[in-house]
């Protein structure tokens, strides 16, 4: 039975009574304030506010469609029911927007913020970020971070000039580092801005230091956790994945998908309107720990999810990330690098025709390249590029279970 938490009658009423006297919170972000690297184009209007054309130019860009075939968690099953990264971030939004809504913040800012925050994200789930930080890391000495990359697709491969508020929320998302309590720390120039991704380039660690400007960018990033938190469980169960709901429990804020998200929204909900911050109370932090410890152990770490990448996708990647930097190097036109990746860049909203793509660092343009991939794409490029290696990519088909 599930064990669904009620918002307490004191805090319904004062968001009741707040709401019925013009007296809520004001810590929501102005788009009025908002600032772009170009502030002469994408001026709001009455209908379409600077956030809202940030959610427009988001959408709207050319890898969001990716996200439809990118792993989140499960790589390798035929099942139609399992999370995709297009779902993942829809799930965000929506958890995100309902949180923010109750706390008076301003939920375009959020929407924007959640549908961006990993079109950077690599095939293969964070397995697929790992390797192409290998090899990039082996050439170049820098990291492959996707809170990083997906600032670099829509503010870098493509020109979308978003506003810094959303640039800064995408890149802070972190949702494998978790807080107790989120303040924002303010960030008012793209120098400062600027300044904070090329330190995550040359220093890994870097990307668990920083932190949201905007108390819409914190709502995202605890967001981020709570969808996945539950919905990676139910993900399991139906990959029939052998894992013992004993194992991952409930750590007293439930232990399936839609309780854990009603939890620990009303908690954080409780806790953080009217203030300055966002938080939840200790009993719900560590429970939202302790759940993610388990996901850890019995999903993640579960060798018929993480054995086969190292197997198959880390050769993969690596092969190809070598492949593609040598037919670079060569100019090789044929090659896909050049008719798949840099030829659909170049001709792709690629607004700012005073910088010339192939301008870009060698290695970055092969991560870009890779980073772009969806799973399916990924998997028949190394097909092509190496068409007798003996990696194979073995997916569970949606029949297995029938048996013969």
């Amino acid at each position: 039975m599930r064990n669904y938490e009620q918002m307490s009658k004191e805090m319904s009423d004062r968001i009741r009574y707040d709401a019925e006297h013009n007296t809520k919170p004001d810590f929501a972000a102005r788009s009025s304030l908002a600032v772009r690297r170009n502030m002469s184009e994408d001026k709001e209007t009455v209908w379409r506010t600077a956030y809202v054309r940030d959610v427009d130019k988001i959408i709207h860009s050319p890898y969001y469609n990716r996200y439809t075939d990118k792993t989140q968690v499960f790589s390798f099953y035929k099942n139609d029911d399992i999370t995709r990264r297009a779902l993942h971030v829809q799930l965000v939004s929506r958890i995100a927007r309902s949180i923010g809504a109750a706390l008076n913040l301003n939920t375009d800012l959020i929407e924007a913020i959640a549908l961006g925050h990993d079109i950077g994200h690599t095939p293969f789930g964070h397995a697929g970020e790992k390797y192409l930080s290998e090899a990039y890391h082996a050439e170049t000495g820098r990291y492959f971070n996707h809170n990083v990359h997906s600032v670099r697709v829509l503010d870098g491969i493509f020109d979308h000039n978003l506003t810094l508020d959303t640039l800064n929320g995408i890149i802070t998302h972190n949702g494998e580092m978790e807080l107790h309590e989120y303040r924002p720390e303010p960030q008012t120039t793209f120098a400062e801005f600027d300044k904070m991704v090329e330190s995550c380039y040359v220093d890994e660690r870097n990307i668990l230091k920083i932190i949201p400007s905007t108390l819409e960018g914190c709502v995202v990033r605890i967001s981020d956790i709570i969808a996945y938190l539950g919905k990676d469980r139910q993900d399991a169960s139906r990959a029939m994945l052998s894992v013992d709901s004993d194992e991952l429990g409930d750590a007293g804020i439930g232990g399936d998908n839609p309780t854990i998200i009603n939890n620990l929204s009303i908690n954080i909900i409780e806790n953080s309107y009217g203030k300055p911050y966002i938080k939840m109370d200790e009993e719900h932090f560590r429970g939202m720990q302790e759940a993610k410890r388990a996901n850890y152990e019995a999903i993640y770490k579960n060798e018929k999810v993480s054995g086969v990448l190292n197997e198959t996708v880390r050769p993969m990647i690596h092969k190809m990330y070598y492949k593609l930097l040598g037919d670079l190097r060569k100019g090789d036109r044929s090659s896909p690098i050049f008719r798949h990746h840099i030829d659909f860049v170049m001709n792709n909203h690629y607004r700012d025709r005073h910088r010339n793509y192939m301008d870009s660092e060698e290695n970055q343009i092969v991560v870009d390249y890779i980073a772009s991939m969806t799973d399916d794409y990924c998997t028949e490029l190394f097909e092509y590029l190496f068409p007798h290696n003996h990696v194979k990519v073995q997916y569970h088909g949606y029949f297995e279970d029938l048996g013969k």
